[in-house]
């Protein structure tokens, strides 16, 4: 979608992070809006950093209701007569090991992080084929292809999220849709700082120090390099050095890489007792 001026966009995640960027980078570029989020007051603080040249719209959404998200499907075109772009967005985090996390946190991210990319990929299509040119950008991760210790439920939805893009990608190949899979690495956002915290004795304050130390992307990068993506109709878009450097060291040691990290995070563990 090589212009985006005056494309109507809805945007799952929009009252922070990355989702607020891509509003403002996206409002800057002319598209109209229909922002979604389960933060009424993180919309509204998206809503006055945008151009107000553009049409806007604010929801509500839960994006792990089906209901609520066919409903928001419904509100967009009624209230912008179409829509061209979809971008799957919000995510959650639980931090715990596999052996202690409850289904029900386990369930909480995967319901958001998978099911919501689901809900609103099937809910916005026959609107986006009624198109002559359309866009899904679904957010998988870095950890779709690498998994990290003690973010099974996390890792497990960011993995089934690119098995359903590309699932996706087969079967719209001969349709007017195009879908893009979005693999960022270590973005400078608060899912950390709004995960859940499962495991006993855990110090979030400096996991959240932690984690800010080793993202090295902005959100403001990342969604200009996301914008990229979609502008170029790339199947496949890594956002971040460090999802480019773990892309490599994954296909050149598949398994290898993988126990590396895991011994990497059991000497910190035992360090920290």
């Amino acid at each position: 979608m090589k212009n985006l001026k005056d494309k109507v966009v809805a945007l799952t995640g929009a009252a922070s992070g990355i989702g607020r960027c891509l509003a403002i980078q996206l409002a800057d570029k002319g598209c109209h809006l229909a922002l979604a989020d389960v933060d009424e007051n993180g919309l509204q603080e998206t809503t006055k950093l945008l151009a107000t040249s553009v049409k806007v719209s604010t929801h509500i959404v839960n994006v792990a209701n089906k209901d609520r998200v066919y409903a928001w499907a419904d509100e967009v075109v009624a209230k912008h007569g179409h829509v061209d772009v979809v971008i799957n967005n919000a995510g959650v985090a639980s931090t715990a090991r596999l052996d202690e996390i409850s289904y029900e946190d386990f369930d909480w991210v995967f319901n958001i992080v998978f099911y919501g990319v689901l809900y609103g990929t099937k809910a916005f299509l026959p609107y986006l084929k009624q198109r002559n040119e359309a866009n899904i950008v679904n957010i998988s991760s870095v950890n779709a292809f690498f998994p990290f210790p003690n973010n099974g439920p996390y890792n497990a939805a960011k993995h089934a999220v690119k098995g359903l893009n590309q699932t996706f990608m087969q079967e719209l190949r001969n349709t007017n849709v195009n879908i893009t899979s979005v693999h960022p690495g270590g973005i400078k956002t608060n899912i950390v700082r709004n995960a859940r915290f499962i495991e006993g004795g855990v110090d979030k304050g400096k996991k959240v120090r932690e984690f800010d130390k080793v993202a090295g992307t902005s959100p403001e990068k990342a969604a200009e390099i996301i914008i990229g993506g979609l502008v170029k109709n790339r199947k496949r878009q890594l956002v971040g050095k460090d999802a480019v450097v773990i892309d490599l060291l994954v296909r050149l040691f598949p398994q290898g890489f993988s126990d590396l990290v895991g011994l990497a995070f059991d000497l910190e563990a035992k360090k920290s007792q």
